[in-house]
């Protein structure tokens, strides 16, 4: 079983449903608080691998949904500056396992440390289903 540390925004519900499912999977789940990581963007830059710039973004965040921020149009090292100044706008979870990164549960190490092909039913947001909604997205 493998120690994975995730980065979370607490209160997030979707982000403990996944929390629980690494756990309910036999593994040990750190969860840091994305939010008051002291993110650089060498580091960020990491997590995202060879995913679009587009998708390193969390599309439920305020910013995006506004169209403040359109991650569609923006190049690698401008979506690193606004991540690293405002984290909401990251996808979540990021995942570390010893050194494997990624950013949210639908590629490696994660699909294969839950036994699982796809994650679908285990990343999209459940605050629109939930009368309680996240504070922040």
């Amino acid at each position: 079983m493998a120690t994975i540390i995730f980065y979370q925004k607490p209160g997030c519900a979707t982000n403990a449903r996944q929390i629980q499912a690494l756990k309910s999977a036999g593994h040990d789940v750190i969860a840091q608080d994305i939010l008051k990581e002291p993110w650089d963007a060498e580091e960020l830059r990491g997590f995202f691998g060879n995913m679009p710039v587009a998708s390193w973004f969390n599309r439920a965040a305020a910013r995006i949904k506004s169209g403040e921020v359109n991650p569609d149009t923006i190049d690698a090292a401008s979506a690193l500056a606004l991540m690293v100044g405002d984290p909401l706008l990251i996808r979540r979870p990021l995942i570390d396992v010893d050194g494997a990164r990624c950013a949210g549960l639908d590629h490696e190490p994660v699909l294969s440390l839950l036994g699982r092909k796809t994650q679908d039913d285990l990343e999209g947001c459940l605050h629109e289903a939930n009368p309680t909604r996240c504070p922040q997205t």
